[in-house]
């Protein structure tokens, strides 16, 4: 895989703070490498790593090289070996002069042109801190033709209140177009698709609604549990982690309405009014009856126990923190009243799934076959985001026989197929973010919208008197959420 001429990135400075942490170990180094290799990183883009570890820059380039060892790849090397370093605590004007004063040099030797990418890989307490102290240095500024950017990482806050005051922190130095809200989700190779999936082909925008579409369902479903990050989850919960962002993102992506382009602001403004279009929740009635919340047990196998998730490290033993959440959410639009769209995540569940489906109607009526009609399932379009990324859509097909039976049957379609390696998430973010293309990153109103849906769900679980509902590891949650979709004759596609 090559990336075309109009998608390599300008000059730039690339600076990670936060450098010596796991994100950059486990994604962003790895990314650059690839980009490296790829072709999308002209001579002229350099390395600066801030951290609070000490190091010195060839303790840093040597970092990276053990870190992502690429054999051959002369450009990876290259940008490893001249990488800078900033030794420093985060909040100390000192670290932001030392800074300044590389990016300088990187203009000088390096010519990268004035152009800055800050990308914030560090826990977000520090996003506001990092945001101000730029702005007082007067490194959040652009100089001239050159370009400056700040990239962020979920969460945006911890409600719509923290979230406006993360705001209020960020454009103090930057200004809303400056700031890159990832949401990696936006940039797998599937999750694009949809775009190219409903207004690339005729055969499926003329049925996008509710005259042909009965519900639509999105799972984001993991085997594993909190593992070492219990004392982050316990502060965090499936809510905040999944729902708030991921399941809303791909919602928006998958029924917003056409854009009048593929300008990354006319793609941006359609899901922010999907987003608006979901009824809120703010009633207790209508949160009892369309929100379902659950916490792991031990189960599994004798062969194969799970712990439960009061017994990972770092939680509270009488912890209420949700591990799985099922929520009914309606649209009040045009194109979806009256179609119930069903978001289930959960952790410690049977199989690992990321997926959104499209129900359709039943026929009105079966003549053909009267004794076979009651079985069929719905017919159904799939689109996996993981673990096998792909499509499948199930019709129904006649057995083979005499008799006139009819099965469900499926074609698939997998990225497999293609020659071309598919980039990963984090390539396609960074490359988006130094070529300035703000299409998968998250507007600040799209941040406010969806934690006004959720919102109101989280504090009356905060306040509810009721014990948070239990599920034994390796099943599809409590048992409530399995009642939330069958008392409306549906069923999720994943259970049992």
């Amino acid at each position: 895989m090559t990336i075309e001429q109009d998608r390599r990135s300008p000059p730039c400075a690339l600076v990670i703070f936060g450098a010596s942490g796991d994100l950059t170990a486990r994604k962003l180094l790895p990314a650059l490498e690839r980009l490296t290799a790829f072709g999308g990183l002209p001579p002229e883009v350099r390395l600066v790593g801030v951290a609070r570890t000490a190091m010195t820059d060839d303790e840093f380039g040597e970092y990276c090289r053990r870190t992502v060892p690429a054999d051959g790849n002369s450009r990876w090397k290259e940008l490893a070996a001249t990488a800078r370093y900033v030794h420093g605590g985060y909040d100390d004007p000192a670290t932001y002069q030392r800074l300044s004063e590389v990016l300088a040099d990187s203009d000088r030797m390096y010519g990268t042109a004035g152009n800055r990418l800050y990308y914030f890989a560090t826990p977000p307490r520090l996003f506001s801190p990092l945001a101000v102290n730029l702005g007082k240095a007067g490194l959040s500024k652009p100089s001239g033709a050159g370009f400056v950017r700040a990239v962020i990482e979920k969460p945006f806050g911890w409600d719509e209140e923290s979230a406006r005051e993360l705001y209020a922190d960020l454009v103090s130095a930057f200004e809303e177009e400056q700031i890159f809200r990832i949401d990696h989700y936006l940039a797998k190779e599937t999750v694009q698709n949809l775009l190219a999936l409903r207004f690339a082909n005729s055969i499926f925008e003329p049925i996008w609604n509710r005259t042909w579409v009965d519900n639509v369902q999105i799972t984001v479903a993991e085997t594993l549990g909190v593992g070492d990050r219990g004392g982050f989850y316990e502060t965090t919960g499936a809510m905040r982690d999944i729902v708030q962002n991921h399941v809303l993102q791909v919602l928006s992506l998958f029924l917003m309405e056409p854009p009048t382009s593929f300008h990354p602001e006319a793609i941006r403004d359609e899901k922010v009014k999907l987003l608006r279009a979901i009824r809120p929740l703010d009633d207790e009635r209508d949160i009892a009856a369309n929100a379902v919340r659950g916490q792991y047990t031990r189960g599994g196998t004798r062969e194969d126990l799970m712990p439960g998730y009061r017994e990972e490290a770092g939680v509270d033993p009488l912890s209420s923190t949700e591990t799985f959440v099922a929520l009914r959410l309606d649209i009040d639009n045009w194109r979806w009243t009256g179609v119930p769209v069903y978001v289930r995540t959960g952790k410690r569940l049977p199989a690992r799934v990321t997926e959104v489906a499209i129900e359709f109607h039943q026929p009105p009526q079966l003549p053909l076959f009267p004794g076979g009609a009651a079985h069929l399932q719905r017919d159904a379009l799939i689109v996996r985001v993981a673990p096998d990324e792909g499509l499948s859509l199930r019709f129904g097909a006649k057995v083979p026989g005499h008799a006139f039976t009819v099965e469900k049957a499926s074609m698939d379609f997998s990225y497999e197929s293609f020659v071309q390696q598919s980039p990963d998430a984090y390539e396609r973010v960074l490359l988006d973010a130094l070529i300035g293309d703000p299409t998968l990153f998250i507007r600040a109103d799209e941040v406010g919208r969806s934690w006004r849906i959720v919102d109101p769900v989280l504090k009356y679980w905060d306040r509810a008197a009721q014990p948070i509902p239990l599920y034994q590891a390796a099943t599809w949650g409590p048992p409530e959420a399995t009642m939330l979709i069958e008392r409306d004759g549906r069923s999720w596609r994943h259970s049992g």
